[in-house]
């Protein structure tokens, strides 16, 4: 089947159009989508963004879909379509049978047959990706694949003036903030990336902050269940408020109000009889403490970080760079012995995880190190090694490195030993800070210029224990105080 190039110029004069409006994100996609739809005479058309973590895609826009297909669950960046997201353009003859499709038996129930995607490109980089489908059998032309990437682009800049709006409505809300906590926000805001989400209830927008302050990945509404049928016919179903990818747990979210809370728990225990697999719970805004606290969050929720402004990264970020960190090194000294050499005290808790993720066979040792002098600057050791390093490959171990200096100086202790190599993992780097220019072969996260605490990391002795990174309210700090 063939379309004239006059229709998809005409497409595209109504697309440029709308762009230019002042509709919003979800809006100006889904009138896209519907004009490429029609354009392209296929039966429907998926805009999706990905996260800023590039693990899932979010639908931005869409028409001519089922509630059931756009639903169907979380769509996994690696599983469905992947090569879309390497810059390709992907065809799909028979999306019932292509092992690319993530959810294949939703597909054959809904009828769809053929797909054709294409990457929404940002700075060279996949940011999204559109997809067209058709419920018969479809092959695809040259002209098709042109039109298709023309929409693209234009969703490109959509996306891109979407997250610029963002960025100024934010900074205008924060403007007579103090400067250096402005970067740091807009770097938070950026990595929310597009969340082009309106929500049913005030409480689902809170509980989203909450998740956000904690740095946890969320998809609103990403999956419906089918509950009951009438032959093929779906007559109920039952969707979720959050979906929590780190945890692999769905969230519904209810009030105290007994008659809405009898018929959730009634909808749950069928999902559970008809789900197995599938992990729900059904919550309160309260009862959320309780689950981070099973989750290592807690104990209930905002008591332990009292004075935290935010957390930069979550325990599940510390602990997915680290297994990055940790196959990284073990590739470099494969078939070497290596010795891990940290400062205590506040490289404990990275240290114990780094070495655990480890799979070549390490030795440790710590030092302990004081200062004194009227600028904080001068170094003494107070502990030093309780073994030869002499001929050994060593691996520094630090917590954070801002001025370099500290380090500069155990570097040039440890060089006194002589050791076979000897080399840095940090896992957190304060560039912003540098004095010395030290050699740094392992970085867990750049951070901004900010009193950060939790995960070993401490403030007058507090926030040690911490399961997470956070930034410390700047008013708790004295002037003087660096890190």
């Amino acid at each position: 089947m063939s379309r004239s190039r006059g229709s998809y110029y005409s497409a595209l004069k109504r697309i440029t159009r709308v762009v230019n409006s002042a509709l919003s994100l979800r809006k100006i996609c889904n009138y896209i989508a519907k004009n490429t739809a029609r354009a392209m005479q296929v039966n429907g058309c998926r805009i999706l963004s990905l996260n800023a973590r590039k693990e899932y895609l979010i639908t931005v826009g869409t028409y001519g879909l089922s509630d059931l297909y756009l639903k169907k669950g979380p769509l996994d960046a690696r599983k469905s379509l992947p090569d879309i997201l390497e810059g390709k353009i992907v065809f799909i003859a028979d999306a019932t049978k292509d092992e690319r499709i993530q959810h294949p038996q939703i597909a054959q129930t809904q009828g769809i047959a053929s797909i054709l995607g294409v990457p929404v490109l940002g700075k060279g980089e996949a940011i999204g990706e559109i997809r067209v489908y058709t419920r018969e059998p479809r092959k695809f032309s040259e002209a098709d694949k042109s039109f298709l990437l023309s929409v693209a682009n234009i969703c490109a800049v959509v996306f891109e003036r979407a997250e610029l709006h963002q960025l100024l409505e934010q900074d205008y809300k924060t403007q007579t903030r103090e400067k250096r906590r402005k970067s740091s926000q807009v770097s938070a805001l950026l990595n929310t990336h597009l969340r082009p989400t309106t929500f049913a209830h005030p409480s689902e927008e809170d509980f989203a902050k909450l998740l956000d302050f904690y740095c946890i990945e969320w998809l609103y509404e990403p999956r419906s269940f089918p509950l009951k049928w009438e032959g093929d016919k779906i007559v109920e179903m039952f969707t979720p408020d959050f979906y929590l990818p780190e945890l692999d747990v769905y969230i519904e979210l209810t009030t105290l109000k007994q008659n809405l809370l009898t018929e959730k728990n009634r909808k749950l225990r069928q999902i559970r009889q008809l789900y197995p697999e599938v992990n729900v719970k059904l919550i309160t805004k309260n009862d959320f403490a309780k689950l981070l606290a099973k989750y290592g969050y807690g104990p209930l929720g905002e008591a332990k970080v009292e004075g935290v402004d935010r957390v930069l990264y979550s325990h599940a970020q510390i602990q997915r760079r680290i297994r990055t960190l940790s196959r990284h090194i073990s590739r470099d000294y494969a078939g070497q012995r290596l010795v891990l050499i940290g400062i205590l005290k506040g490289v404990v808790c990275f240290m114990a995880d780094l070495m655990q993720n480890l799979s070549i066979p390490v030795t440790v040792d710590l030092m302990a190190i004081s200062y004194y002098g009227g600028d904080g600057q001068v170094v003494k050791i107070t502990r030093d090694l309780d073994s030869s390093i002499t001929g050994q490959h060593v691996l520094m171990v630090e917590d954070i490195v801002d001025t370099g200096m500290t380090l500069n100086y155990i570097l040039g202790h440890l060089s006194a030993h002589n050791p076979a190599s000897l080399r840095v993992c940090t896992l957190l780097d304060k560039r912003a800070r540098r004095l010395v220019n030290v050699p740094l072969d392992y970085v867990g996260f750049e951070v901004p210029d900010e009193f950060v605490v939790g995960y070993g990391l401490d403030y007058k002795g507090e926030y040690r224990n911490l399961p997470f990174i956070g930034i410390l309210h700047p008013e708790l700090i004295k002037d003087d105080e660096l890190q």
